[in-house]
């Protein structure tokens, strides 16, 4: 069985870079730490390090091991936070991880009645776009995990899975995505193809692939010629009269630029959920969490 201490000091070396600024993260001599990595990789029988001109860098099979480690070290943790809520030798802490537009909206006015109604709770918020997310959560780093997925009704089979890979997911959000044109005297069709020989502007990478199935089923290919996940800076670039792009709803809730005309889009929907990890049931401070953000949503 491999030691939770010296899947730590790898976590440690993968992440800092070198064994010198593990050491020193730990608080362990330089000695022992090299001492875990030798032990691990008898117990392995992998080679996990190798030299790289002063330094160290991992091998593959140490890239391997770091990742999953660092899932198994951050569940560990997480389930000693969570008996030690159970049992009362701590308050409740929940950590929530949000992508920007959520995180802009929704989530401030349900963490100020969660701490209006529990005062004693330590509630930790984080910006992370929805891979990162995720990644966090099955790291146990975060609690409950915000994220979303597109659903174009005319294309795809079926809504959004809820699930993913170990995670279950509660429906927060059935949102509409928004043509988004410079403000005119009469607002512009919601239809994408007649913005075919327009500038567009993209955003991050889930939401630029969805564009680009959108564009797809209307018969062209957008010329991107703008980039950014800052919707603020995005509205401000097509007010410019530089470009058009589609936001979804939750972007224009958080601010809305008065020089733009935004439209729904037939079928272009975006499913916002809280995700969380393992099996039920969850602690009661993350089960209240995602009640307090479900029923913020729905009245926002």
């Amino acid at each position: 069985m491999l030691d939770v201490t010296r899947l730590r000091v790898l976590v440690a070396v993968a992440r800092y870079g070198s064994v010198t600024a593990a050491a020193q993260a730990l608080n362990y001599a330089q000695p022992s730490v090299s001492h875990h990595i030798a032990r691990l990789e008898a117990e392995t029988g992998a080679r996990l390090l190798q030299r790289a001109g002063r330094g160290v860098r991992l091998t593959d099979a140490g890239r391997l091991l770091a990742e999953r480690a660092e899932e198994i070290i951050g569940r560990l943790d997480a389930a000693e936070n969570e008996l030690a809520a159970h049992v009362g030798l701590r308050q409740g802490r929940v950590r929530l991880a949000a992508f920007p537009s959520a995180l802009s909206t929704i989530v401030p006015v349900a963490a100020a009645r969660l701490e209006a109604e529990t005062p004693g709770m330590d509630l930790m918020l984080t910006e992370a776009e929805p891979p990162e997310a995720l990644r966090m959560l099955r790291a146990g780093h975060v609690d409950v995990a915000l994220v979303f997925r597109h659903f174009l009704q005319d294309s795809d089979t079926g809504p959004p899975d809820a699930d993913d890979e170990g995670a279950r997911g509660t429906l927060l959000l059935d949102e509409p995505v928004l043509m988004v044109t410079q403000a005119t005297a009469e607002p512009g069709p919601p239809d994408l193809a007649a913005y075919a020989n327009r500038r567009w502007i993209a955003g991050c990478e889930r939401c630029r692939g969805c564009l680009l199935r959108q564009c797809a089923a209307a018969g062209f290919v957008p010329k991107i010629s703008f980039t950014t996940d800052d919707f603020v800076a995005v509205q401000a670039l097509v007010a410019a009269g530089l470009g058009v792009t589609t936001l979804p709803g939750l972007a224009l809730r958080a601010a809305r630029h008065p020089g733009i005309c935004a439209t729904p889009l037939p079928g272009a929907r975006r499913h916002v959920f809280a995700m969380t990890y393992g099996e039920p049931p969850d602690p009661p401070a993350t089960v209240r969490l995602i009640e307090v953000l479900a029923s913020t949503a729905k009245t926002a």
